[in-house]
């Protein structure tokens, strides 16, 4: 179970504000027009596909989240994985640390167990899509090394590792749409960034948010934003997600809608990864299963040269994702010689 230390609750710092407005207004965009599509084909139906891509483009840019209904995506997948999820998370805390992850091997359970202050209230289940999954052996730029990261499978329950990769694979499938689409919206052929996504170093999360006795002191997960190209979210009926709206800072409830994902996306801040946080619930435990898309490690990530002009400038310096992804999972164990690395810190100076 997770455990917050005195520390934190004596510290008001990170205790959540709940003056989030109770709204529905976060963009929920039917991509029932991809159906037609043969073979990434956008010209099958152009008045569709184009009214589709303006939806895409407006949401990605004045929210940075959206909602997507009709997406091709089995309902049983999900369903199945929900339902794995609720019979893995309640084993007992020794058999599910059978699996844990460690600084060796960032992939398997995790409960805060090595940390002295945890602040998000939350377990964990990471697993990588390409398995093994190769990353930079360390966060030093100089470094060629590379190592092998492999998944950490339970023996209960004893379908998991198929449902896992068959779950994995349907995210592929919509994330490439998903980026097609933004593609599209930006001006770019539909595939223009498909081949980043050659070995890429995607996972997937199985979040458990057990019920919180004091939620006013805790958050599910603290504010934050994705540094990936995509991240596609399913919630369950509980509730909890909150974005921070760009236009006035206020925190809006992100209500779960029946089958649908949830797309948080980033892009040279035209297209900005917005804050986002879970709020605890004192009475319901929370699922929720984060898809994250991600390049491969020896991409170079930066702004495309058809995007840049003099009215849009680049706005980040260029960087390995590589080494940018294992000095974040690195820090999640031990402190490094360089601050958590996060996007931000690639910003150019106006």
């Amino acid at each position: 179970m997770v455990e917050i230390d005195q520390a934190f609750i004596q510290s008001s710092e990170h205790r959540p504000k709940h003056n989030h407005i109770d709204v529905e207004n976060i963009p929920i965009i039917d991509l029932s027009p991809l159906a037609s599509l043969d073979d990434d084909d956008t010209s099958s139906n152009p008045e569709k596909i184009s009214a589709l891509v303006a939806e895409i483009g407006e949401a990605c840019q004045t929210w940075g989240f959206f909602q997507v209904t009709n997406h091709g995506v089995p309902p049983d997948f999900r369903a199945k994985m929900e339902a794995l999820a609720h019979e893995f998370f309640d084993q007992p805390l020794e058999e599910k640390r059978r699996v844990r992850r460690d600084e060796v091997n960032p992939l398997g359970y995790y409960d805060g167990e090595h940390t002295k202050n945890v602040r998000d209230w939350k377990e964990v289940f990471d697993y990588t899509v390409v398995d093994p999954m190769l990353l930079p052996a360390s966060h030093v730029i100089d470094d060629k090394e590379l190592r092998e990261l492999r998944n950490q499978w339970p023996e209960y329950p004893p379908d998991f590792r198929k449902a896992c990769d068959d779950y994995a694979e349907e995210m592929v499938k919509l994330s490439h749409k998903i980026m097609g689409l933004i593609s599209l919206s930006l001006g770019l052929p539909f595939d223009r960034m498909k081949g980043h996504f050659n070995d890429h170093t995607s996972f997937v999360r199985l979040n458990y948010y057990p019920p919180c006795p004091f939620p006013h002191l805790a958050l599910g997960v603290g504010r934050h934003k994705d540094s990936g190209a995509l991240t596609v979210l399913a919630q369950d009926n509980v509730g909890g997600l909150q974005v921070r709206r760009k236009s006035d800072g206020e925190w809006i409830d992100v209500k779960p809608t029946a089958d649908a994902y949830i797309i948080n996306v980033w892009s040279n801040d035209k297209y900005e990864s917005v804050e986002h946080r879970v709020v605890a619930n004192t009475e319901k435990g929370r699922f929720s299963i984060p898809f994250f898309f991600n390049p491969a490690h020896d991409a170079t990530i930066k702004p495309m040269e058809e995007l840049i002009d003099e009215q849009n400038p680049v706005q980040y310096k260029e960087y390995n994702w590589g080494k940018f992804f294992a000095t974040r999972k690195l820090s999640d164990f031990k402190k490094l010689d360089v601050e958590n690395i996060q996007v931000y810190h690639f910003k150019l100076a106006n």
